[in-house]
């Protein structure tokens, strides 16, 4: 019977260094219990989210506390000042799982996207879920050490990189940001920079328009994992 299974998201961090999650509900929809919190290197936690949920999710990296007890991130940072993230988005650039649940035809639609830059691997994984098109997504190569240089972000001290942003962010015009005279799938094509992204993660969203093969659908589908640094591939931070 339709509308018995409840959705079950659990986010695993097999980073081997901590990640913060942040989430984000889409307008009009009701929050999930938590709006960010802290994961381990090798925690899981489970959600259970209300029924037709719509949101994304994301990992903040390399994150503390002033000495006044401000909250922030070097990556991600959704800028409330404190581990929840209270209805605030990331911070580009960051890799976003985004969800719609129970959407047209019933369907789940669900994507992993770089539209505003990668800073963390992630895999999305569907279980109990059918249809041609409900399959694992997500960005699983680590990209920072083939991030061109005009757009990495690096630690304070330059050392390290943490981050790669789109190309969007980092020249800010609207051929890159597909907006615009560039504002329909019929202008805006894909740049040598989300080629770059789409070649390392094929199923990821690259740039705005990049639909087709990049959003995956499920029926019914009783679970999702999502999982930052799925393979052991990963950097300290």
């Amino acid at each position: 019977m339709a509308g018995v299974l409840s959705t079950t998201f659990t986010l695993v961090n097999k980073c081997n260094y901590t990640v913060w999650p942040g989430i984000l509900s889409n307008a009009g929809v009701a929050p999930l219990p938590t709006t960010g919190f802290v994961l381990q290197s090798g925690d899981s936690k489970s959600i259970t989210p209300p029924a037709s949920w719509g949101g994304r999710f994301w990992g903040r990296t390399v994150c503390s506390q002033d000495s006044t007890g401000k909250f922030s991130c070097l990556t991600g940072d959704c800028n409330s000042g404190k581990v929840e993230c209270s209805g605030n988005g990331a911070t580009p650039p960051a890799t976003l799982a985004e969800f719609t649940l129970d959407g047209s035809g019933g369907l789940d639609f669900f994507d992993v996207s770089l539209v505003d830059g990668y800073n963390v691997p992630m895999l999305v994984v569907p279980q109990g879920g059918s249809g041609d098109n409900c399959t694992n997504t997500g960005c699983i190569r680590d990209l920072l050490g083939a991030c061109p240089s005009e757009l990495k972000v690096t630690t304070v001290d330059g050392k390290e990189s943490v981050a790669c942003k789109s190309a969007c962010e980092a020249f800010g015009t609207a051929q890159y940001c597909c907006s615009g005279a560039y504002g329909s799938p019929n202008t805006c094509k894909p740049s040598s920079y989300s080629e770059l992204f789409k070649s390392a993660c094929p199923r990821a969203y690259s740039y705005a328009y990049d639909d087709k093969t990049s959003t995956f659908t499920c029926a019914s589908a009783a679970e999702y994992t999502i999982t930052f640094c799925p393979s052991t591939n990963n950097s300290p931070r």
